[in-house]
């Protein structure tokens, strides 16, 4: 078991946290193997065991991106997990969620729902670099993105009109996602026009909070995606919310200057990783470059800086192996 330490919110990502991130490249949660907890099923970045009713959610420390699985990043399972919980519960009169407890920093227990086949992609800007984005399409010459007119002359990190929502296919574990609108949802009986319309208006509602409350931190809600699941006939918010890997986060203090000098905005997202990726000839195809430490290290600090800058608290950060932690409190009587 590792030494927990406070780091003060006040020096989020200078030296002292980058050292603990360094000593703990050594130790990332890359994968669990606990026989006992039920049925695995292992996710691009959660470890899922299933049991009758409930499902324990493992997320470990693994990145992907462009629907691959690429490495490891220290404490990135840890970020995510607070950082949603954060939003599980300042967006709970929005929707329910499936979060029941949070035993370990890494651990939900949530409720099993029957998942909607969709990912609802809400766009407040035109960016991106994966096949599914919005700014791939847009450059290409496509003015109709998934049934949403875009203007012309429009520039990349630009503001839209109005946020869009894009919908998106949830692929097979290996196969890429795929933007389509809502008729094709319909034609291929993925969901109803009035379920669509009812989890629309939802993660409407969910974007202009998390707009909202990014604004009050200094930062730029861009985009992010929701997934929805049923459970007793009631629609469940699952997965994350409004985390790093499944958002864009922007700094607000530089933007305009930064766009119109035509620089990409400061980022605390995965998008970073993805960029790093796109620069060296990475989109999704053939094999992936090897994340360097230091990729890894500076992905990490963006992370935690966005979870400290939301819950105004300081991350409680252990060094050493995350799996005997999380199998402490998940079987004590193992120990």
């Amino acid at each position: 078991m590792g030494v927990v330490i406070l780091v003060p919110s006040a020096v989020r990502i200078l030296h002292m946290d980058r050292e603990l991130i360094k000593q703990q490249l050594q130790y990332p949660l890359e994968e669990t193997n606990f026989d006992d907890q039920g049925e695995l099923y292992r996710g691009k970045v959660r470890d899922n065991y299933i049991n009758e009713d409930t499902i324990t959610m493992v997320t470990t420390d693994r990145i992907s991106a462009f629907d691959r699985v690429l490495g490891t990043v220290p404490f990135k399972g840890q970020s995510l997990v607070e950082l949603a919980d954060w939003w599980f519960g300042e967006t709970a009169d929005i929707v329910a969620n499936h979060v029941i407890r949070r035993p370990h920093p890494n651990v939900w227990t949530v409720r099993r729902c029957d998942p909607i086949q969709v990912e609802m992609v809400v766009r407040g800007y035109i960016t991106g670099v994966t096949s599914t984005s919005a700014w791939t399409a847009y450059e290409r010459g496509d003015r109709n993105f998934c049934g949403n007119e875009l203007p012309d002359g429009m520039r990349k990190n630009e503001k839209l009109p109005e946020p869009i929502i894009t919908p998106s296919t949830k692929a097979a574990k290996g196969d890429h996602d795929e933007s389509v609108p809502p008729s094709e949802l319909y034609k291929r009986g993925v969901v109803d026009p009035g379920l669509y319309k009812e989890l629309a208006r939802i993660s409407m509602k969910l974007y202009e909070r998390g707009v909202s409350r990014a604004a009050d931190h200094g930062l730029i809600f861009v985009d992010t995606k929701y997934e929805f699941g049923i459970s007793n006939g009631k629609i469940m918010l699952m997965d994350e919310v409004n985390t790093p890997d499944s958002s864009r986060y922007w700094i607000s203090e530089d933007y305009e200057k930064r766009f119109e000098n035509e620089e990409e905005p400061r980022k605390l997202d995965k998008e970073y990783v993805r960029t790093w990726l796109a620069e060296k000839g990475f989109t999704g195809d053939g094999k992936p470059p090897k994340l360097t430490d230091e990729l890894r290290v500076e992905a990490a600090s963006r992370y935690m800086e966005v979870v400290e800058n939301f819950t105004g608290e300081p991350m409680q950060l252990e060094v050493g192996p995350v799996d005997e932690s999380i199998y402490s409190i998940l079987n004590p009587f193992a120990y």
